[in-house]
């Protein structure tokens, strides 16, 4: 294969290992770099929707990632006691548009990495400094300077290098509600998943292959906002009352598994692209988790991104195409994200009951043809 030219990237997370593979299979010579000094695992469940195991299909590791998928899953939106307000057709979505997998997201980390050429991946590496000239890039981190061809920033909702490159970008701001994410075992496999809706909390629960189940919980609260003792505590505490087996998920719960984080989301950009620069993934788009679409998102922007390279002369050209292919299918679906999240989190017991009134009378067939223009995405050129 003639190689293209050399790009840098910045972000060992999913959207830069697979840009990292993306490029690399067309011939780009890369460097991903990532801060970390080690990859231990980390994080817990993740949702990839057909559209993103179509882009881990075009990475050449959608096998791999399809052995995780769950079949004949019950999934949908119950309320606190249980009842169900909305089923999705799983088999249906499986049929019109590929399977959905959950997948622990260390699981696909070590997927994506293992795809990667050796010695591609610059561990330690923490960015303190980029610059872009007229022909390249340039990148100080923590293990010396490097220069490329293209940059490709892919370092998250706190991106450095969209504060330095892109100053006039809008700061991420917190969207009303906090998270409480872990990994449960209980010995057993769940065969039912989904959301539960009451008054400004949720709870989701995923069954994944290896017996173990992913558990979230959201509540509006305070930005910053932190339990004085055991976070566990507090979510049993909120939660606990909830219709099985969210008390018995709860109760097999460890401390130490249990992760918080604020629920921010990065408002629209005017552009992902720079000079020889550009955005990726959460460093471009980050949005809400209601539609479970940011990781799909940037598997869908490494693979486009490789894609377009190919397609055009220099990298000015395909980074423009670029700008105008993924800027507003993103953006779009982030705010349809934080919609679906704003409904979600309603409080007021007016509201939550004709919410839920609502949810109860919409026929599934209208879900999934709401869900056709983000779960029916293909590579460009397909």
């Amino acid at each position: 294969m003639r190689m293209k030219g050399s790009a840098i990237v910045i972000g060992g997370g999913i959207g830069g290992l697979a840009a990292g593979i993306a490029l690399t299979r067309r011939g780009w010579q890369v460097k991903v770099l990532e801060r970390a000094a080690t990859f231990d695992e980390v994080g817990a469940g993740l949702s990839l929707w057909p559209n993103g195991v179509r882009a881990l299909d075009a990475l050449g590791v959608g096998d791999q990632v399809r052995e995780q998928a769950l079949v004949e899953t019950e999934a949908g939106i119950r309320n606190t006691s249980g009842r169900w307000l909305s089923r999705t057709d799983t088999q249906e979505l499986a049929r019109r548009f590929g399977p959905v997998v959950m997948v622990h997201r260390a699981r696909l980390l070590d997927i994506l990495r293992s795809a990667l050429p050796a010695g591609a991946l610059c561990a330690n590496a923490g960015v303190t400094g980029v610059g872009l000239g007229e022909r390249r890039a340039e990148v100080e981190h923590g293990t010396g300077v490097s220069q490329a061809d293209l940059l490709v920033a892919a370092d998250g909702i706190d991106s450095t290098v969209r504060r330095s490159l892109w100053p006039q970008a809008p700061a991420p701001r917190y969207a009303g509600y906090t998270a409480w994410r872990l990994v449960v075992d209980t010995g057993r496999r769940l065969s039912a998943g989904g959301e539960s809706w009451g008054r400004g909390e949720r709870v989701g629960i995923a069954p994944l292959t290896d017996g173990r189940t992913y558990l979230f919980c959201v509540a509006n609260a305070p930005e910053g906002q932190r339990n004085s003792g055991s976070e566990l505590a507090e979510i049993r505490r909120r939660f606990g009352g909830w219709h099985d087996p969210i008390p018995q998920l709860l109760a097999a719960a460890d401390e130490n598994a249990v992760m918080r984080h604020d629920i921010r989301e990065l408002p629209p950009l005017a552009s992902f692209v720079t000079g020889r620069a550009v955005l990726l993934g959460d460093a471009a788009h980050a949005m809400t988790p209601n539609m479970g679409q940011g990781a799909n998102q940037a598997l869908e922007d490494a693979v486009t991104l490789a894609v377009l390279l190919d397609a055009y002369p220099d990298v000015e050209s395909a980074l423009a195409a670029y700008d105008q292919h993924r800027r507003p299918r993103t953006q779009v679906i982030a705010r349809r994200s934080r919609r679906i999240g704003i409904t979600a989190q309603w409080h007021s017991a007016p509201a939550t009951a004709l919410r839920d009134l609502m949810l109860r009378r919409t026929p599934r067939s209208a879900l999934l043809n709401a869900l056709g223009p983000i779960l029916d995405w293909q590579p460009p050129g397909h």
